[in-house]
């Protein structure tokens, strides 16, 4: 089973290192327990006071005020080609959280698709993003853990081909059979034919629509980059929103010293890469502002 670490951290005056710690411990509950065993992924999900002090090799969650563009949250790759993700606060920042945090296990590079028969009768075969939070993501189809909502998130069953009683499509059973979209929520897949990518949405009335998204390329950034951009313009503005075993002091104290030149170079490569990673989420930013 794969193993990553991840790391979230507030750059918000108005959340606390204590609720960023308790959101953290409820999701690593989901991973480990609910997520994990159905995806075979596993991940440490701990929470930082700030950007500098998260270790290099973990992939940073990062909660601010100034994600407010369309397309600007949700999962990105830093110059390195490393996942990290934004997340809007708002007062279920921890349901948004909860969403990046799955589909980042689940595809962390967001190009994962996995083969299956097509919504659109006129189709056939295709091939589906795989964003295992988006077809549920609505509020009402999460659940709670340690009396925090989290989202919901489909199981690998939701592409088999045909219903069958007994099957789990979706952690919460919200979704019933395969491929199904509820309100709310959307998919996304390439027509390998037309070359087109297509998605079924629904946001509005009192059905899902699908709608031709033309042809992308992975030259442009993932795949679930430019369908997000895509997906959060058409939605709007409806939707969105070291350890150390015991011991006597005299041995803590010099193992401290022993590691005090180590420490240094640790805290130069850890403030090396936040300073990177932040004049790139700056630049994001910008670049949405200016869309």
């Amino acid at each position: 089973m794969l193993m990553y670490q991840l790391a979230v951290v507030s750059q918000t005056k108005s959340l606390k290192l204590s609720e960023v710690v308790k959101v953290s411990a409820a999701l690593q509950k989901q991973v480990s327990r609910d997520f994990g065993p159905i995806w075979s992924v596993n991940s440490t999900v701990d929470a930082f006071d700030r950007l500098e002090d998260v270790p290099i090799g973990y992939w940073p969650v990062i909660v601010s005020d100034n994600i407010h563009q369309p397309g600007a949250a949700g999962v990105h790759m830093d110059k390195d080609g490393q996942p990290f993700a934004l997340v809007q606060m708002s007062e279920e920042w921890a349901l948004t959280a909860s969403h990046e945090v799955l589909e980042m296990l689940a595809d962390p590079f967001g190009n994962r698709l996995i083969a299956g028969q097509s919504p659109d009768k006129t189709q056939g075969r295709v091939e589906f993003l795989v964003e295992v939070c988006d077809p549920s993501e609505a509020r009402e189809f999460g659940y709670t853990l340690n009396g925090i909502l989290l989202s919901d998130f489909y199981t690998p069953k939701y592409f088999d081909p045909v219903v069958a009683a007994g099957v789990r499509y979706s952690f919460t059973g919200a979704i019933t059979k395969p491929r199904q979209v509820l309100k709310g929520g959307y998919l996304s897949w390439h027509d390998p034919v037309s070359d087109h990518w297509f998605q079924e949405t629904f946001f509005r009335g009192a059905k899902s629509r699908i709608r031709d998204l033309g042809i992308m390329s992975a030259k442009n950034g993932s795949f679930r980059s430019q369908i997000d951009i895509s997906t959060n313009l058409d939605s709007l503005p409806t939707l969105k929103g070291k350890k150390v075993a015991r011991g006597s002091r005299r041995t803590l104290t010099a193992a401290m010293v022993a590691e005090a030149p180590l420490a240094d170079t640790y805290q130069e490569a850890t403030g090396s890469r936040a300073s990177r990673l932040q004049s790139q989420i700056e630049a994001l930013l910008a670049s949405e502002i200016n869309q």
